[in-house]
């Protein structure tokens, strides 16, 4: 996950600033995980256990995006959603 590409963002509120990050930093690490699932399903035609392994991580770490995407506001959120990160 070295070529993951860190975006910045600034929130509108300051004490938003904190939850924007992780969630960025969460959403980042959701597209690392999911280009490896992709990679992964590509190469082989049956779920493997590396394939359960990193799905699972894929999946924990949206469920962590949106944990931080709970606690921002919505127009917050539409910003995050409408970059290329989304």
């Amino acid at each position: 996950m070295n070529h993951i590409k860190t975006t910045k963002m600034i929130a509108k509120a300051k004490k938003n600033q904190v939850n924007l990050n992780r969630a960025i930093q969460w959403l980042e690490k959701y597209n690392a995980f999911n280009i490896l699932r992709d990679e992964i399903e590509g190469q082989q035609e049956n779920e493997t256990s590396e394939w359960r392994r990193i799905n699972k991580k894929c999946e924990d770490s949206f469920d962590k995006y949106q944990d931080y995407c709970n606690e921002l506001p919505a127009y917050q959120v539409k910003l995050i959603e409408n970059s290329e990160l989304y």
